[in-house]
């Protein structure tokens, strides 16, 4: 009795492309599908495009008065609450620059 032998890559490669082929020329034998769409279809699809667009500018509008209503409160705020710039003593002014130094010297050494 023979033993299975497997296919070689060129078998397999040749196999592939009659089944393709084969598949291809179902396809083409077939009669194509032809969907017409009703009068009815057509006004209910775009009555539906028409109600999406509505909601996107709808969607739109909102985000725009939101975030132009956030900008506003922003802008309030700073106005209404301006930060009195505090006069630094020598000795904090000193420590800050030593903060500064050192953390200048940290960053290179690392």
């Amino acid at each position: 009795m023979k033993r299975y032998k497997e296919p070689h890559f060129q078998e397999r490669i040749a196999a592939a492309a009659s089944a393709r082929t084969e598949v291809l020329e179902r396809l083409r034998t077939n009669a194509p599908v032809v969907r017409t769409a009703t009068p009815d279809q057509a006004e209910r699809r775009l009555a539906k495009e028409a109600a999406a667009r509505e909601k996107r500018q709808e969607a739109l509008l909102a985000a725009k008065e939101q975030k132009a209503a956030k900008r506003a409160q922003a802008n309030e705020m700073a106005a209404a609450a301006p930060k009195p710039k505090r006069e630094l003593s020598e000795a904090e002014r000193k420590s800050a620059r030593d903060a500064r130094y050192l953390a200048r010297k940290n960053r290179a050494s690392s």
